[in-house]
């Protein structure tokens, strides 16, 4: 099993670990700094720096089959380090900050469109999200100039956790009907938008939605009947 640091601080850019497994489809270590792939956020990129000053770039991160161990993707080619040997993990920072800010950004956009979310992405100072809007019309100027007022409130993002039972007895916490909740452990994440928002999440998010930045409504598709994509753009701070 992989200890999670970015759940317990996305700011955190490097950390020793020590390696428990080192093949070419991936490198488990005890711990990591590195958001691995899932809920419609890619996983981290960066390097692990070897004792004897190896840079081994990674390429990707998963969660192994078991889906309490992480593995770093290397690079193809890469020299692999051994068992047993500490090593620094770091993060592609400016990579991992454009997907806090944007994956902060759509939880502030299910606020704005309040509709069950059937889908979502969350990318490097981009995302969307698909709603099943029914019969509503959304107006992407109006979309647009609510959710830049919600960033400008400059309202503190901040986590708990709860008891897996806990969430099952409150199931309108779920906005999303694609993406099941990180749920198996026992207790599950919440990220909460200070008097916004409540949501069950495991990805990377901002300390405040202040750093979001200028966020721009770049379209809005019809996918179907009753469902709307929403995509977002985030501007450069």
């Amino acid at each position: 099993m992989t200890q999670t640091l970015f759940r317990e601080d996305a700011y955190q850019a490097e950390a020793e670990a020590v390696v428990l497994l080192s093949e070419q489809r991936g490198i488990a270590l005890d711990r990591t700094v590195f958001y691995a792939q899932g809920g419609g956020q890619s996983g981290d990129k960066g390097t692990l720096l070897l004792e004897d000053g190896t840079v081994v770039p990674i390429v990707g991160t998963i969660y192994d089959s078991d889906r309490a161990t992480i593995l770093h993707v290397p690079a193809e080619g890469a020299d692999l380090p051994r068992p047993a040997m500490r090593v620094i993990a770091r993060i592609d920072w400016e990579l991992r900050y454009k997907r806090m800010r944007a994956h902060t950004a759509l939880h502030l956009l299910s606020v704005v469109a309040p509709y069950p979310v059937t889908g979502g992405s969350v990318g490097d100072a981009e995302g969307r999200l698909d709603f099943d809007s029914g019969e509503a019309v959304l107006d992407k100027a109006e979309i647009e100039s609510r959710l830049n007022e919600l960033i400008g409130r400059d309202a503190t993002v901040s986590q708990s956790w709860i008891a897996d039972s806990e969430l099952e007895a409150n199931p309108s916490l779920i906005k999303t009907m694609s993406v099941k909740p990180p749920m198996g452990t026992g207790r599950v994440r919440l990220v909460a938008i200070e008097g916004l928002d409540l949501q069950p999440c495991g990805g990377t998010h901002v300390a405040r939605t202040g750093e979001i930045g200028h966020a721009s409504v770049t379209g809005i598709e019809k996918k179907g009947k009753i469902n709307r994509r929403v995509r977002i753009a985030l501007g450069a701070l």
